[in-house]
């Protein structure tokens, strides 16, 4: 081991996780040979673009993803000696200013479509914004205050619940809107089933079932959550919800088409936007281990952090095995990244 640990007197990167990060994500740098000699902190470039050491020791190190950087190699440096280039996949912001507090929804044409919530009872200028396929930033919707979730039906109508008034709205593709239901609680996540049901999540404790023709019944209740249900259908029929709540061993639960009820992973800090893989892998903005990002649940209930970032609350995998990610801070400092991901997003559209 001395013998690998010198050879040549290089750095020497054997893997890095997670591979991929939004800027300000944190990652982990595993190898031999990252730290010199003289116990100075080697220096670590995302591409040409260093980014900062926050612990460092001779066979890993933590760095934070600098703003500006892209997908690409990462590198350590000592002693004016290179390490190997180890790829890492950085999302790249294509707009800001925004206030999502859930996942983005994307149209048959790619158009990405994303919120502006504002505070409680807030009224402002823009509730939904379209960013297009050149990922221009365009004002939507007006008129619903405080757009919650967002969903396409086959058709290509968006849905927006508001958790302002209980309402869920339909949206035509020319922004013609209308209620769809009423009554909702404090609507917050939606989603359909392949049978076109809408599914909406009241975070007091309810989850509703709307069908085709509008009739609403309860479809199984949870425990509250502090700020919304997320939903999202798995390829076997299933509904995943997270809903945080002031713990921070909090739970995504799994609902069958009976409405029955498990806690299917427990131990995320505050989950909340969902979407599915076509290989059945559950994607989650939450915390893992006390480390913030995209957490990958498998079928099979393993959990790891796959993407670093802070503050997301959705995502939305898009064409191009791509995803779209987005962060909430105060209103009108959230923002939305696109990624190169390499996975193959389930289609919520089909």
């Amino acid at each position: 081991m001395l013998g690998k640990k010198n050879i040549n007197g290089k750095p020497h990167i054997d893997a890095v996780t997670p591979m991929a990060a939004l800027p300000g994500g944190e990652v982990r740098i595993i190898g031999h040979g990252l730290r010199p000699p003289e116990l100075r902190r080697p220096r670590v470039q995302f591409g040409e673009v260093p980014g900062a050491v926050l612990i460092s020791s001779d066979d890993f190190l933590v760095a934070r993803v600098p703003e500006g950087a892209v997908s690409g190699p990462v590198s350590v440096s000592t002693n004016g000696n290179r390490s190997n280039p180890c790829d890492v996949k950085v999302a790249v912001p294509i707009a800001e200013n925004l206030h999502p507090v859930a996942n983005p929804a994307i149209d048959h044409e790619g158009n990405i479509f994303v919120t502006f919530s504002g505070s409680r009872g807030q009224k402002v200028p823009v509730s939904i914004f379209r960013i297009d396929t050149s990922y221009n930033l365009n004002p939507f919707l007006s008129d619903i205050m405080n757009p919650t979730g967002l969903a396409f039906d086959r058709a290509g109508q968006l849905y927006v619940s508001s958790r302002h008034n209980g309402t869920v709205y339909r949206v035509a593709p020319n922004g013609t809107t209308s209620a769809f239901a009423e009554g909702m609680g404090v609507a917050t996540g939606i989603a359909f089933d392949k049978d076109e049901n809408l599914y909406v999540g009241d975070r007091s404790g309810t989850i509703f079932k709307v069908s085709r023709d509008r009739q609403i019944f309860v479809f199984a209740t949870l425990e509250p959550s502090v700020s919304a249900y997320h939903l999202a259908f798995s390829p076997s029929g299933d509904l995943f919800v997270a809903g945080p709540t002031t713990s921070s061993y909090d739970a995504v639960y799994r609902i069958d088409p009976h409405g029955a009820a498990e806690a299917f992973y427990r131990g995320l800090g505050r989950p909340q936007g969902l979407a599915f893989d076509v290989e059945g892998n559950l994607y989650v903005a939450a915390s893992l281990k006390g480390k913030r990002g995209i957490v990958r649940l498998t079928p099979d209930r393993q959990a790891s952090l796959v993407l670093s970032g802070n503050n997301l609350v959705g995502l939305a995998f898009a064409p191009g095995r791509s995803a779209v990610l987005a962060t909430m801070v105060p209103p009108g400092a959230g923002a939305v990244y696109h990624l190169h991901w390499d996975i193959q997003g389930r289609s919520l559209l089909e």
